[in-house]
C-alpha cells in the first residue's frame, strides 16, 4: 500500500494555516484560512486506510483541503489509533472525541457548532457514520451533516465486495482491514457503531451526500447506507462513477471520472452551507418576537412577586442522567 502514494506530497500548503492540537493523548491537525476563520463550517475530516493504515496527514489529498482554500472551513484531521496498535472501539472513541473537541473550542477554532460536519473517505467513511450515529445516541453534540465518501461499513462481504479484484483495493485486502479491526469478531454480527451496515434504526442522522465507483468493494454498501438513510425519512444523495479504482478522486484527481466527481462534490457542498444557512435563518426567525404578537409573560400571566417585588422563580424539574451509550 505504501506505493500508492508515492507520488503525493503529504506536506502542509502554503495558502493555509496547519498547527497540530492535542485532544488527550491523540494529535490532531487543524486546518485553517490564512486570514483567520469566524462562524466557519468546522469539518472533522477522517482519514481512510481500512481501518489499519493510513495517517492525519492523509487530509492533504483529500477533499477536505479545498474546503478549506476555496470555502474557508476549519478541517480538523484527527491522527486516531490504527487497528494494529488497538482494534474497536479506539478509532471511533478518539474521533468522536475529537468531534467533541470541536464543539467544545468551536470559539478558538473560529467555527460556529451549529455548522458541525462529519466526513470521511474509505475506513473513514465508516468512522464517519459510526461518529454519526454515536452523536446522535448520546446526544452530546449534534452533527449538521455527513460526507462518507465511498464508506467502508460492512464487516460482512456484500455483493460487490465478495471477490473483487478492483485496483487500490479487493477482497482480500478488505478482509484483512476487517481482521485487523475487529479481530476475532471478524465477519460476524457486531455493533453498528463498529460495522454501520448492522444499523437497524436510521431516523434522526444527519443527512448525507457520498460518491462510490461502481466496479469497487464498497460500490453495493455505499448505495445500500443511502438507501436506508432515505427509508428513514433523512436526506440522502449519492453520485456513482464508472470506475473499480478505489479513492479514484485522491490518486487519481486529473483522470476521469475525478474531475467530474471533485467538482460535483463542491457543488453540493455550496448546496450544504446553502441549506445550512438557510435553517440559521429561519433560527433567528423564530426566536425574534414578532411586533404586536403574545409573549409568554402574556399568555401564562406574570410571576407572582416576592418581597420588594423579587420575583418567585418555579423551581425547575428535576433532571435524570441518560444511561450512558456503550461501545
Amino acid at each position: 500500500m505504501a506505493g500508492l502514494f508515492g507520488n503525493i506530497k503529504l506536506t502542509p500548503p502554503e495558502d493555509i494555516d496547519v498547527r497540530t492540537v492535542r485532544i488527550g493523548k491523540m494529535k490532531a491537525l487543524v486546518l485553517s484560512p490564512k486570514e483567520g476563520a469566524a462562524n466557519a463550517p468546522g469539518i472533522l475530516w477522517i482519514h481512510g486506510g481500512g481501518y489499519f493504515l493510513g495517517m492525519k496527514e492523509m487530509v492533504y489529498m483529500s477533499r477536505a483541503l479545498r474546503l478549506v482554500r476555496w470555502y474557508k472551513a476549519v478541517v480538523v484531521s484527527p491522527g486516531y489509533t490504527l487497528a494494529f496498535q488497538k482494534p474497536y472501539p479506539a478509532a471511533v472513541k478518539d474521533c468522536y472525541r475529537a468531534l467533541l473537541y470541536m464543539q467544545s473550542h468551536a470559539e478558538e477554532l473560529g467555527i460556529d457548532e451549529r455548522k458541525l460536519i462529519v466526513g470521511g473517505e474509505s475506513s473513514g467513511g465508516g468512522l464517519t457514520a459510526a461518529v454519526c450515529m454515536l452523536a446522535r445516541d448520546r446526544k452530546e453534540v449534534k452533527v449538521a451533516y455527513q460526507l462518507p465518501l465511498y464508506p467502508m461499513m460492512s464487516s460482512v462481504d456484500t455483493e460487490s465486495s465478495k471477490d473483487n479484484h478492483g485496483r487500490v483495493w479487493n477482497t482480500r485486502l478488505n478482509h484483512l482491514g476487517w481482521k485487523f479491526y475487529l479481530r476475532e469478531k471478524a465477519g460476524k454480527k457486531v455493533s453498528p457503531y463498529a460495522s454501520p451496515s448492522f444499523q437497524k434504526d436510521y431516523r434522526r442522522l444527519p443527512p448525507c451526500y457520498t460518491f462510490v465507483g461502481d466496479g469497487e468493494p464498497f460500490y453495493a454498501e455505499t448505495l445500500a447506507y443511502v438507501e436506508n438513510l432515505k427509508k428513514a425519512g433523512v436526506s440522502a444523495r449519492v453520485d456513482v462513477y464508472h470506475t473499480d479504482m478505489h479513492a479514484f478522486d485522491m490518486l487519481s484527481p486529473d483522470v476521469a471520472p475525478g474531475p467530474e466527481a471533485i467538482q460535483k462534490f463542491e457543488e453540493e457542498f455550496e448546496r450544504i452551507l446553502e441549506e445550512l444557512e438557510l435553517k440559521g435563518k429561519e433560527r433567528k426567525a423564530k426566536r425574534t418576537t414578532p411586533k404586536g404578537s403574545w409573549s409568554r409573560e402574556t399568555r401564562v400571566g406574570r410571576p407572582a412577586a416576592g418581597k420588594a417585588g423579587e420575583i418567585k422563580r418555579r423551581k425547575k424539574r428535576p433532571s435524570f442522567k441518560r444511561s450512558p451509550v456503550r461501545l
